[in-house]
């Protein structure tokens, strides 16, 4: 999801430090490759400034990342560093691919390589240490910023290293005579590139296709969520990631005699304690009185009596005894199957009505079940008098 200034600032800082690299090198490799006699060293020139293209892909993505939420992506645009991560995994295994297709071919054909002179070993040298430099520095950053795109694209920089070994390897192994070294050393980096690669690119697309976490992840959630005072149960607890952020659904099951504001609360506070998680980008959670796991609803279910249909049979009841009675509320308590009421009126009713508060009661259950309430799913009645205006 969206970082903040210093986050962006540091990953356009090692990005931009790799760019230069990345230019420096590859004219360095071009140059002397050309001037030493070494084919090599020139393609490794020209992988060199390939990385440069990536630098600037990534450049472009973690400024499109960095915007926050709008109206075409409400989550943000964290997807857009998944999807270059996936991207650059998918250059390193297409790197890989060539690496091992044109040692293969040196191989079979027997090549034979023109013997390069010494500075080429000095500038593959340096290839070498800058490459190796860079990588462990962004990877660093990378890991601070917990970026996908960042580490991939230190691990693209430590293909060059690891291509500049192999050159370094190849011309010392021609100078010394072992042309085939060269070829051999190549195959066995492009298949370790290419798992590289691999990985970047599946963790990427797990992403893209709404993978959830890890379970033992979305149990240390739970058992946050448990902790807080007054929820009873939490599920359909579901989860999945946008960059390096995540994103959180679950119901809390709350007591059904609690008012929506006490529930909304408390799924606040849970809120709250998750949030402490830095990892947690957005929350979104629906308080339950029972556990739904199990229940769909569909087009055919019968559901409960909403309150207007409630409300106007206990007021027309009530209206129809002798004395003034005044309804203060009706608070409605739905438990999964069942409704429980509870009618509040405002002053003492007793002295004023000739008839008993258990047969009030069974007169009102009679007349809801009559048209509002279907037979068997409503639970009690109950009365709170004394209710003062």
């Amino acid at each position: 999801m969206q970082r903040d200034h210093t986050q962006i600032k540091a990953a356009n800082k090692v990005t931009l430090i790799g760019a230069f690299l990345d230019l420096a090198l590859g004219f360095l490799k071009i140059t002397f490759g050309t001037l030493s006699n070494s084919s090599a060293l020139i393609a490794d020139g020209i992988h060199s400034l390939s990385d440069l293209l990536t630098d600037i892909l990534v450049l472009g993505i973690l400024k499109i990342s960095a915007k926050g939420p709008d109206e075409d992506h409400p989550w943000g645009h964290g997807h857009f560093e998944t999807v270059g991560t996936a991207i650059l995994g998918s250059i390193l295994i297409a790197v890989a691919g060539a690496m091992a297709y044109d040692s293969t071919l040196h191989l079979l054909n027997n090549e034979e390589l023109p013997i390069p002179s010494w500075p080429a070993l000095v500038v593959a040298l340096v290839s070498i240490a800058a490459k190796e430099w860079i990588y462990h520095y962004t990877v660093k950053v990378g890991r601070a910023l917990s970026s996908d795109l960042l580490i991939a694209n230190a691990w693209h920089s430590r293909t060059d290293a690891i291509s500049s070994v192999i050159v370094f390897i190849g011309i010392a192994g021609a100078m010394s005579g072992l042309n085939w070294l060269d070829a051999v050393a190549a195959i066995f980096v492009a298949i370790m590139v290419a798992k590289i690669g691999w990985d970047l690119s599946w963790n990427s697309f797990q992403e893209l296709v709404g993978t959830a976490l890890p379970a033992e992840k979305v149990r240390q959630y739970e058992a946050q969520v448990l902790s807080i005072e007054g929820i009873v149960n939490v599920h359909n607890f579901k989860t999945r990631t946008i960059g390096s952020k995540t994103i959180l659904e679950m119901h809390i099951q709350v007591s059904p005699y609690i008012s929506a504001s006490e529930g909304h609360l408390i799924g606040d506070t849970a809120c709250q304690k998750l949030f402490k998680n830095d990892d947690i980008a957005h929350i979104i959670f629906h308080i339950d009185t029972y556990d739904d796991e199990d229940t769909e609803i569909t087009p055919h279910k019968t559901l409960q009596p909403m309150r207007s249909s409630i409300e106007s049979i206990i007021r027309d009841y009530l209206g129809s005894l002798n004395g003034e009675i005044s309804l203060y509320r009706i608070h409605l308590h739905y438990l999964d199957d069942k409704i429980d009421i509870e009618i509040l009126l405002n002053k003492n009713f007793t002295s004023r009505l000739d008839i008993a508060t258990d047969v009030l009661i069974h007169n009102i259950k009679v007349e809801l079940e009559k048209t509002a309430i279907p037979e068997g799913t409503l639970g009690k009645v109950f009365f709170a008098v004394g209710i003062e205006q």
